[in-house]
């Protein structure tokens, strides 16, 4: 059997498009393994699948001060360490990372090994971590069109972000049914990332009751930012984090206000929903999601509100506009002929172990 080690975190959005190929992988005959951080979300999400898991130190490598900047260059070479000893253990044929800090010292690791790397950049333009493996990987795999511009042409595949099928199998009464909800109102689903965000969660809440007056709303607010002077309000619910249920809940939904992570809005992209998406500021972020929505926007498929610009009569006013011309955005999206990436992936994977395989 061949071996497949899988890596990537940080993010939900680091993660689940591994989830994705699990199916595609199992079925090819590949046994998955997983190294992950220690503490991360991913060891979270992958204790839901029967696959060894591996954590590893990682650090953060920080455009800004922080006191940590001095301590996890030590964790760093502590990770690669331990990724050394687990790829040396396992002995896998190829190793398929997401992104993250902590796939960096898995990649490099593997490198050493000589173990074929094909990396996946979901964003128009790779991230640090990405760009640090680059030199390390046999393949990378672009989810945007304009992200080719940024790889090594030998090494770069248009494939598209593979998205989980169970995301396919959604029903919409089983959604409503879990949030409490009627069948005869519209419902807004709001998604502020596995983290929350703030900004987002803060804009909603303030136009909770004009909203309320026509949809019911289902809330993912992230880790601890729940509102628990909002719990019982009739159509209105809450959830740090929905993963079992997710594909009902987007199955019920009529609208959703999402941040514009790739991978997320891929999701959207792929289920045909209408979407508003507030984009992280390059504040908090390198810009990543203002092109990915930018990109979005361009192509007909999203209503895009800039976080500077955010206000809560903007946000009222662009539910209004999205519902107004929903069958329009959707068209658009049902027009897009979004590539299998599943299929293409698991074709590039298995492309790697035989180059492998075919040197020997």
């Amino acid at each position: 059997m061949k071996k497949i080690i899988l890596t990537g975190g940080g993010t939900a959005g680091h993660v689940t498009p591994n989830i994705a190929l699990l199916p595609e992988l199992e079925k090819r005959g590949y046994e998955v393994h997983y190294i992950g951080s220690k503490t991360g979300i991913e060891k979270e999400l992958i204790s839901n699948f029967d696959i060894p898991y591996y954590g590893i130190s990682s650090g953060k490598l920080r455009r800004y001060f922080d006191i940590k900047n001095f301590t996890d260059p030590f964790r760093i070479l502590k990770g690669y360490a331990e990724a050394e000893k687990i790829i040396k253990k396992v002995k896998p044929d190829v190793i398929f990372s997401k992104g993250g800090f902590v796939t960096v010292p898995v990649v490099k690791a593997a490198k050493r090994k000589k173990i074929p790397c094909v990396l996946h950049e979901s964003d128009i333009s790779p991230g640090l971590a990405n760009r640090l493996c680059i030199s390390s990987a046999t393949a990378i795999c672009a989810n945007f069109p304009e992200t080719l511009e940024h790889l090594p042409v030998d090494k770069a595949y248009l494939t598209g972000s593979p998205i989980r099928s169970e995301l396919f199998t959604g029903n919409r009464l089983k959604g409503l049914e879990f949030c409490g909800f009627r069948a005869n109102r519209p419902v807004i689903l709001v998604i502020g990332g596995s983290l929350g965000s703030v900004r987002v969660n803060e804009a909603v809440r303030e136009i909770l009751p004009q909203l309320l007056e026509k949809y019911q709303i289902i809330h993912l607010c992230g880790k601890d930012k729940v509102d628990e002077s909002l719990q019982g309000m009739e159509g209105y619910v809450q959830f740090e984090y929905i993963q079992k249920e997710l594909c009902d809940l987007l199955d019920a939904a009529d609208i959703v206000i999402s941040r514009a992570g790739a991978n997320a809005i891929c999701e959207l992209l792929a289920l045909h929903k209408p979407n508003i998406l507030i984009p992280l500021s390059m504040e908090a972020s390198r810009g990543d999601q203002i092109l990915n929505a930018a990109s979005f926007e361009k192509q007909g498929f999203s209503y895009v509100i800039r976080e500077e610009e955010l206000t809560s009569e903007g946000l009222l006013a662009a539910v209004q506009e999205v519902d107004e011309k929903k069958h329009i955005y959707r068209r658009s999206m049902e027009e897009s002929n979004q590539q299998n990436a599943v299929q293409l992936v698991a074709d590039i994977i298995d492309k790697a172990v035989k180059g492998t395989n075919s040197e020997e």
